[in-house]
């Protein structure tokens, strides 16, 4: 008898559950996709075929992808494990939760994609919480390497380990976040950074053009070949050191978020999603931008897989 294919069921499948489908679908999963949105259903297939292509993969494993509009009708005897990539909701999610302790069979990772909520608190309401972890995607997520696997304090480490591994033949770049901490890590970073950047925007410094050119043509493009502390192991700790020592003194610390980014909001300017953010946005200079920024990170992806 055939081996059978492996199967994943993603909840939710729109931006971040769609292009997670597409992970497990580029290596032959079979993806259960489950979401309540006849919209969000009937565009999945045209999404997996676009991200395929850029992955590198064949076009025929979109029909690998199959959609459902309630959870029990899912083939759960043959699904290895689940990834909830529903709406930042916690008491959805908790719902959602004790659906799958109840479908999905006993011995799988059930996993959150939250990146809002401590993975205890999702998992809190399930008799089998040692099965229950994070699994952090960051958008957009089949083509951004770095996937968080997050344990809560009742997370079996074996089931962690477990995904870690799995991520690494998925072609993905997988931390263990051993503590359920708020952030977890890559988000922890991302906002200090935002934090120092947007002050200096508010405080005359800079503007935001300045900042994204500082970043992606400074420091975030050296990161591309070495992380931060990879980076100071061949610049010296003493340097640094003794730079924190005198900077540390001066940098942003404020435990709310930056006014600048309130008056945004209070103005209704969102960014893309309201076409006005710091910058104004068509349909044509969005469309351009978010190509320019894919294209930009698939020959990111190459020059890191020839590490």
């Amino acid at each position: 008898m055939a081996e059978r294919s492996s199967g994943a069921a993603i909840v939710g499948g729109g931006i971040m559950g769609g292009d997670i489908a597409i992970i497990f679908a580029a290596a032959g999963w079979q993806v259960h996709v489950m979401s309540p949105s006849q919209k969000t259903r009937d565009a999945l297939e045209g999404r997996a075929k676009a991200g395929l292509a850029k992955l590198g993969a064949p076009e025929t494993h979109a029909a690998n992808v199959r959609t459902y509009d309630r959870l029990d009708a899912l083939p759960w005897a043959g699904i290895d494990l689940v990834v909830e990539a529903a709406t930042e909701d916690l008491a959805l999610k908790q719902k959602i939760f004790q659906d799958l302790e109840r479908l999905a069979r006993p011995e799988i990772p059930l996993a959150t994609n939250t990146s809002n909520f401590p993975i205890g608190e999702v998992g809190r309401p399930l008799i089998t919480r040692s099965r229950v972890a994070g699994l952090h995607f960051f958008m957009p997520a089949h083509l951004v390497p770095l996937v968080e696997v997050v344990s809560a304090d009742a997370t079996d480490p074996t089931i962690a380990e477990g995904l870690v591994e799995l991520m690494k033949k998925l072609g993905k770049a997988p931390i263990w976040v051993k503590k359920d901490i708020p952030g977890f890590v890559g988000n922890r970073i991302q906002h200090a950074m935002m934090r120092e950047a947007l002050y200096l925007i508010d405080s005359g410094v800079v503007t935001p053009e300045g900042v994204d050119t500082a970043v992606r043509y400074g420091f975030g493009f050296r990161f591309i070949a070495c992380g931060p502390i990879l980076q100071k192991e061949m610049s010296g700790w003493d340097t640094n050191y003794y730079v924190a020592q005198a900077l540390y003194p001066h940098l942003h610390n404020e435990t709310a978020p930056a006014p600048v980014i309130k008056e945004l909001i209070d103005k209704g300017q969102l960014g893309m999603k309201t076409r006005r953010g710091f910058w104004e946005w068509s349909d044509e200079s969005m469309a351009k931008e978010r190509a320019r920024i894919e294209r930009a990170l698939q020959a990111g992806f190459q020059i890191l897989r020839s590490d």
